[in-house]
């Protein structure tokens, strides 16, 4: 299962993670990802994992 939205394609991204001490390491930033019940334009309910930003912008209608 991957984490990716389904609508905008976003998925984890990589960075570092810093110590106080300024030790650098490897992170992953994983996205906010739901899994909510869509209605599709045709008007079918499908399920879909959809990222919090997509939600929130109103690019999805919830069923």
């Amino acid at each position: 299962m991957a984490r990716k939205c389904e609508i905008c394609g976003k998925g984890p991204m990589s960075g570092h993670k810093i110590s106080h001490a300024h030790n650098v390491s490897k992170r992953r930033f994983m996205p906010n990802i739901q899994k909510v019940r869509v209605v599709m334009p045709n008007g079918q309910v499908k399920r879909m994992k959809v990222c919090t930003k997509c939600l929130k912008a109103g690019k999805v209608v919830k069923a």
